[in-house]
């Protein structure tokens, strides 16, 4: 993308609207990548500020040596990595430990644990609609791809998301990063195989026909507040996954016994209803439930799911109905 010269002559000038006219095509994207290393939309945000920051302070020191999305993209590492090395890595109830009991109780929220947050479309569709566009960029933000890069240190993690995701080649991710081709190559083969230990689980795609009817069906299920229409739908080996909440479950019918007896034993047709939406390029759910006190739909929070060998391989539930904000949807509703 090129540079009106009088625009950055303006901008290196001091001139906010110059400033913000030259920036503004690559806000965007770097937003993303921002939340790709962060795991986070409010810690993008924050990475953001700081980006916007740094580049403003350094915009007259920027002499063309490289595009202006290049040493944007520099920047913008820079704070993710000074930021990031000082924080424990986002994670999901998986990370903690093994899944719960049959008959274990579920313990109370871990408000401590730096959990990893979802993202509306807004955060990763790319400007351009090309199909490849798309597929790449949804793969980019998938919770499991995020959780597995989670797991990698933060300059790691930077070449990664710089190479093999944003197409930087190895020598410019070298001059990004302050670093040699051979340790960018280096650095780029561990982090290739953490991911590849989890490779099954890092598609993202739009449903298929029969995993849009399985949707409806989730939809149904919850909405009847019938746990073996739920169950029905689950893969042998499904998991779910509540956040705060650390426990998870694996399997179907641990997760129907612990749907049921929480939440449907004692609710009748209606008490549920469920919002699609999308969440890291996967299907999601706002989902609601009545209130008896003031006869709304109270938010519960975000269900975000997976799909595998024709059923539903995972269910990631969001206990945080804040969140819905981001998604454009309401924390309440009337029931009618």
């Amino acid at each position: 993308m090129s540079v009106d010269d009088n625009v950055l002559n303006a901008a290196q000038g001091g001139d906010a609207e110059a400033f913000q006219r030259l920036i503004a095509p690559y806000l965007r994207e770097l937003r993303t990548y921002c939340y790709q290393m962060a795991g986070s939309m409010h810690d993008a945000d924050d990475l953001m500020q700081e980006t916007l920051l740094r580049v403003w302070k350094g915009l007259p020191r920027f002499e063309q040596r490289s595009s202006l999305r290049t040493w944007l993209y520099k920047v913008t590492s820079n704070v993710c990595i000074d930021s990031l090395e000082k924080r424990e890595r986002r994670v999901l109830p998986m990370d903690l430990g093994g899944a719960a009991g049959l008959n274990d109780a579920i313990g109370p929220p871990r408000l401590d644990v730096n959990w990893l947050e979802p993202c509306p479309a807004d955060f990763y569709s790319p400007e351009t609609k090309s199909p490849s566009a798309v597929y790449e960029r949804r793969q980019s933000v998938a919770l499991a791809f995020l959780i597995a890069i989670q797991h990698l240190p933060a300059k790691q993690r930077a070449v990664l998301m710089l190479h093999d995701v944003l197409g930087f080649q190895a020598t410019e991710c070298g001059d990004l990063l302050d670093l040699s081709t051979a340790a960018v190559n280096s650095a780029l083969q561990r982090a290739r195989g953490t991911l590849s230990q989890r490779q099954e689980e890092l598609r993202a795609l739009p449903p298929t026909s029969e995993e849009s009817a399985l949707l409806e069906q989730y939809v149904r299920a919850w909405e009847s507040a019938d746990v073996d229409a739920l169950v029905a739908l689950l893969r042998k080996d499904a998991t779910l996954e509540m956040p705060p909440l650390p426990q998870w479950l694996q399997g179907a019918e641990s997760i129907g016994s612990s749907i049921g007896g929480m939440l449907f034993a004692s609710a009748a047709p209606g008490d549920f209803r469920l919002m699609p939406t999308e969440a890291n390029g996967q299907p999601a759910f706002a989902a609601y439930q009545i209130s008896r006190s003031s006869g709304m739909m109270v938010a519960m929070g975000l269900h975000v799911l997976g799909f595998g060998n024709g059923r539903i391989a995972s269910i990631t539930a969001f206990l945080n109905p804040a969140l819905l904000r981001a998604f454009g949807l309401p924390e309440m509703m009337s029931a009618e």
